[in-house]
């Protein structure tokens, strides 16, 4: 702060020397004295402020900082107005003022430009940072601290530096990314200890030791705790040992030795309240609940959990409200209080989503990391559902969760007004929240002692006069009122239907091809749930007694023999799979005259298809066309009759040694688009070098069919390494293909090997990814394959294929099934391999 002085400094410096000296210097000196003396009290209580918070002594830096900063303002300095917004700012950030603490940090922000500070710049953003992540505002939360990084390594200042890498590693470490946020913390510890900064040095082991935590790296994380807590002590940081203490209880309890971690969450708890940290506060009390959860004292855990969620509610913090909503709904599901658990896990999965919204130009693997933090909630809520037979509802938590999976994978999913909503609540749900509301709000006004003799006759009637704030939200749940609604809920259970959004549905699928179905499995660790929706009937419900691990095994040999086109017993699992899958809904199948099956499969059930089922006389592929849908909600059913076709069709033939891009050459192709060329007059065909990525591109769109006859390559859990390969060796990222115009074009057909498939079976969100890229990009479906297919077998399947839509009025899915069982009925490619890795994708009906 020393630059803020240099007004007077020079002021003083001409006063000695006689210079310029005017008639009335004596009071000028007096005046000047005076506003050195009363700038270096607000000087003095900026730094008395910051000493405070090193102390967590947050009360009393607030009337530091308040008192620098009206000091300030009388004098007109403006730096020194943004030191003490600063210092408020991070006072606010560290008990859990989050909006308190933007609005310090903003307006401080705005003199830094004002004056073109740069330090007080980039403080104030890195402040904003902390701000946002605390709030789960994570996109906003990583631009400003990357800013206030540039900016401290511009500037030099090297403090600040270690400050921008700890806010980066905490933000990293709050989306699930640990190898990143291990190499902030890496980073800023070689700073903290290169100057000498023991706070910050105790801090960043702190950091370290919570990420080898989260990494299974027990030993580690204890060791690094203890460090920092040896330090925290000897400094005196009681916030930092309640950090310590927090962190060592988490690993303790991720080692499930959960007495001692509640001895260690309970010190935590102890500090935090002492000092009055309330985010602090929130993470022990988290803490505490789910380490008794684990002990099964379910009681206890509701108790904890219920105080952390209503603090969480007071100072903004939507990440701990997530995870309390989704502890207390695993709490009440032990209890076997199921609507209470599903009312829980709904707002969780709910805040969940508001999280998601906001993270969605985060990069891909810090979407990923984060939906693997949450996607237990999204299951387990589904499975609690389907329990119950409310099988809609459960159909909604399904499509949310294939359209989060498609986010991590692609980053340029946006979902739509449906999946912005969340999940729907009935009505009973809708009410008991209001009532918690109403009950939290009650609540903070009598220990605020702001309430109104009708607002105590009120919460009496709430909590049933419980005083014991720890026992009134047992004693809300058991408030004759809340438990009406919850028999409500109860009597509810099988009217699994809520009418507007399965109305909605009917009209825009199911009404439209009353023939079809929509298949929706869903893969547990105990068991295969499976719901089956129709034009005519409520949602059909099937559970199959299947683990998961035998579930996968299973797709792996079914695969293998798919692959092999020598195989002889590739029926028996094709066999089984028909018994899981469909054999449960032969009866509605029969009686509906169901012809079309419209599949959204989930996890490695993508990378069975669904045509290669048998059912002991016949493939599925002889019963029912088949088309697989990423989500509902992201598919646009519209069926329109298909234009006449119109064909751009490209090809990378060429002789087989010849390579491209490390991929041979596919001689077959230049007959198979030959034949196309022949078939269909209005064909315009690309061959070899002439097939390049920006002719196809720039043309596409004035065609009906896209025809792209060579290699594609899927990546599993990679999007960017996906490609098309076209004749003159360029590629198309699956990035790429987003951008593309396609919206006059009804069909993409990838003909040629692994369109659909990468090296190793992932979780098949590559397939939903494929289809959904060309969707978005205008396209109506798309066919691709799920393995390397024979060349000629392909050719073959592509002419009969073609044949079909020639006929006019054939939906793709219809023309596909026929070319498939032409297959099936010649004499050389009669085994699945040939035929029934190929599948539609999209709106084919």
């Amino acid at each position: 702060m020393a630059t803020k002085t240099s007004s007077l400094v020079l002021v003083m410096t001409l006063a000695i020397f006689g210079l310029m000296m005017p008639p009335d210097s004596q009071n000028m000196i007096g005046v000047a004295q005076t506003t050195k003396n009363t700038e270096t009290e607000a000087e003095k209580l900026i730094e008395l402020g910051h000493q405070q918070i090193d102390k967590s002594q947050y009360r009393e830096a607030s009337q530091s900082f308040q008192k620098a900063l009206d000091i300030y303002q009388v004098i007109n300095d403006r730096e020194g107005v943004a030191f003490a917004l600063i210092g408020l700012g991070r006072n606010h950030n560290s008990f859990g003022q989050y909006q308190k603490a933007i609005s310090s940090y903003q307006q401080a922000l705005g003199i830094a430009k004002e004056t073109s500070d740069r330090t007080i710049e980039a403080t104030s953003l890195n402040g904003l940072g902390e701000a946002y992540d605390n709030l789960g505002q994570y996109q906003k939360s990583i631009d400003f601290h990357q800013q206030s990084l540039t900016i401290f390594k511009q500037i030099g200042y090297r403090v600040g530096e270690a400050d921008a890498l700890n806010g980066l590693a905490d933000v990293h470490e709050s989306v699930g990314l640990y190898q990143k946020a291990l190499g902030f913390y890496e980073q800023s510890l070689v700073i903290r200890r290169q100057i000498g900064d023991r706070v910050g040095e105790a801090y960043s082991l702190n950091g370290l030791g919570y990420v080898y935590d989260s990494l299974e790296q027990y030993a580690k994380s204890i060791e690094l705790n203890e460090q920092s807590l040896v330090i925290r002590k000897q400094i005196g940081d009681l916030k930092g040992q309640g950090n310590s203490f927090y962190t060592l209880g988490s690993t303790y309890s991720s080692l499930e030795q959960y007495q001692k971690a509640i001895g260690f969450y309970e010190q935590s708890l102890e500090i935090f309240k002492k000092i009055g940290d309330l985010n602090g506060v929130v993470y022990a009390l988290n803490g505490l609940g789910y380490a008794h959860g684990s002990l099964e004292k379910y009681a206890e855990s509701i108790d904890f959990l219920q105080q952390s969620l209503s603090i969480s509610k007071q100072i903004g913090d939507r990440y701990s409200e997530g995870y309390s909503l989704e502890h207390l709904g695993l709490a009440f599901s032990n209890l076997k209080q199921t609507e209470l658990a599903i009312l829980f896990y709904k707002q969780a999965v709910n805040i969940h989503e508001s999280i998601r919204k906001d993270i969605r130009q985060l990069p891909k693997e810090v979407q990923k990391s984060y939906l693997a933090t949450v996607e237990g909630s999204y299951r387990q809520l589904a499975d609690l559902l389907l329990k119950q037979d409310r099988i809609f509802e459960a159909q909604q938590v399904l499509d949310l969760l294939k359209v989060q999976e498609l986010s991590d994978y692609l980053r340029t999913v946006r979902g739509n007004d449906e999946t912005e909503k969340g999940l729907s609540l009935q009505t009973p749900e809708q009410t008991i929240i209001a009532l918690a509301i109403e009950l939290n709000n009650l609540q903070q006004k009598d220990r605020d002692n702001k309430l109104s003799a009708s607002e105590k006759q009120r919460l009496s009637q709430l909590v049933q006069s419980e005083q014991n704030q720890k026992k009134q939200f047992n004693a809300f749940l058991n408030n004759p009122e809340v438990q009406k609604l919850i028999e409500e809920l109860r009597r509810n259970e099988k009217q699994t239907i809520d009418p507007v959004n399965l109305q909605a549905l009917r009209k825009d699928i199911l009404t439209q091809s009353p023939n079809a179905v929509m298949l929706y499995p869903l893969v547990l660790a105990d068991r295969l749930e499976l719901i089956l929706i129709t034009a005519k009937t409520p949602p059909i419900r099937h559970t199959i007694k299947l683990k998961r691990e035998e579930l996968n095994k299973e797709i792996i040999d079914f695969i293998t023999g798919l692959r092999d086109a020598s195989s002889d017993d590739v029926k028996e699992p094709a066999q089984k799979f028909y018994t899981w899958l469909i054999k449960p809904f032969e009866s509605e199948l029969e009686q509906l005259k169901i012809d079309t099956i419209i599949y959204a499969p989930d996890s490695k059930l993508r990378y069975i298809p669904l045509s290669a089922l048998y059912d002991g006389k016949k493939w599925l592929a002889e019963k029912y066309r088949t088309n697989s849908i990423t989500a509902q909600s992201l598919t646009k059913f519209n069926p329109k009759p298909i234009a006449k076709p119109r064909i751009l069709a490209g090809a990378f033939g060429g002789k087989s040694d010849v390579q491209r891009a490390g991929f041979n050459g596919l001689p077959a192709t230049l007959v198979e688009v030959q034949k196309i060329s022949d078939r269909f007059a209005d064909t315009t065909s690309l061959l070899e070098s002439d097939f390049t990525k920006n002719i196809t591109e720039s043309k596409a769109n004035s065609y009906s069919i896209l025809h792209l006859a060579t290699h594609g390559h899927l990546s599993v859990g990679k999007p960017e390494e996906s490609f098309i390969l076209f004749g003159n060796g360029d590629k198309a990222t699956i990035s790429d293909i987003r951008d593309w115009k396609l919206n006059n074009v009804d069909l993409v057909v990838l003909s040629a090997c692994q369109s659909g498939l990468g090296a190793k079976l992932g979780s098949g969100v590559e397939i939903l990814g494929l289809g959904y890229q060309m969707q978005a990009a205008g396209a109506r479906v798309a066919i691709a394959s799920l393995w390397k297919v024979d060349d000629n077998g392909t050719q073959a399947l592509m002419t009969n294929f073609y044949s079909e839509l020639q006929k006019g009025d054939v939906p793709i899915a219809e023309a596909l099934r026929r070319a498939q069982v032409s297959l099936i009925q010649s004499k050389n490619f009669n085994h699945p391999y040939y035929w029934s890795a190929f599948f539609a994708i999209g709106n084919g009906l």
